[in-house]
């Protein structure tokens, strides 16, 4: 069984991940960690009470992390103190922080992706096809919406999408944000010659697909040897 760690437990990433570990056989949930002053701390959650010491994550085997950039930032040392895995799910880190990432990588097992469901990482690989084969005639952009409370635009995931379309198309690829209400995440890549267009759209209905697609790479995970893994090498095991 695998003893699981939640960061930013408290929020509404980290407790769909708790509610789905909890109905999974191969979880033990052991430590839930959420930033200091905030008023769920000391109070139970499940079986675990809410802490903000981060020295805690002695107990686990895996930390799953979907939080802010500063939060995620703070989890960094401590993870590569107590020699834990890291299944890292936040965006929007700069690049002192995504050389942090590497370096941590050196020592424990990290899966980072901007986007852990299953449809998007078959996009990211099968985008550079259809670029190459439309070809330098179609111009490409990439529009994404999500909640209006989310801090990074353009997303993680349009970012990642942007690059792997730079590197085939060898073009600079734009990307819109919207940010309204309570949507999920949308991303829709646009393929656009002289007399048509083609659009390639994902759209996420809950956050249960990158929840689940968390608890995924972190049963893969465990007991993997230090190193930076996407979610490509989590479907390909």
């Amino acid at each position: 069984m695998i003893k699981l760690g939640i960061s930013g437990a408290c929020g509404k990433m980290g407790r769909r991940i708790y509610e789905l570990a909890s109905n999974d056989k191969d979880f033990e949930i052991s430590f839930a960690l959420e930033k200091k002053g905030t008023p769920l701390i000391g109070k139970e959650l499940g079986k675990v009470k809410v802490s903000s010491n981060q020295d805690g994550m002695f107990l686990i085997d895996v930390l799953i992390d979907f939080t802010l950039p500063d939060a995620s930032e703070a989890n960094f040392d401590y993870v590569a103190k107590y020699k834990k895995a890291l299944v890292l799910g936040t965006t929007g880190f700069n690049d002192s922080q995504i050389q942090k990432i590497e370096e941590i990588s050196k020592v424990i097992p990290v899966v980072f992706t901007p986007n852990m469901s299953i449809g998007m990482n078959v996009l990211f690989q099968i985008l550079p096809e259809i670029a190459k084969k439309l070809g330098p005639d179609y111009s490409v952009e990439i529009v994404e919406a999500h909640h209006k409370a989310k801090k990074d635009a353009p997303s993680g995931t349009a970012k990642k999408l942007a690059q792997i379309l730079a590197n085939a198309t060898g073009k600079e690829i734009p990307a819109h944000a919207i940010r309204l209400g309570d949507i999920v995440g949308d991303h829709t890549v646009i393929f656009c010659g002289n007399s048509e267009r083609i659009e390639i759209k994902h759209q996420a209905h809950t956050r249960d697909l990158f929840a689940l697609g968390a608890l995924k790479a972190a049963k893969w995970i465990f007991n993997k040897p230090a190193g930076l893994y996407s979610m490509q090498d989590v479907l390909k095991g």
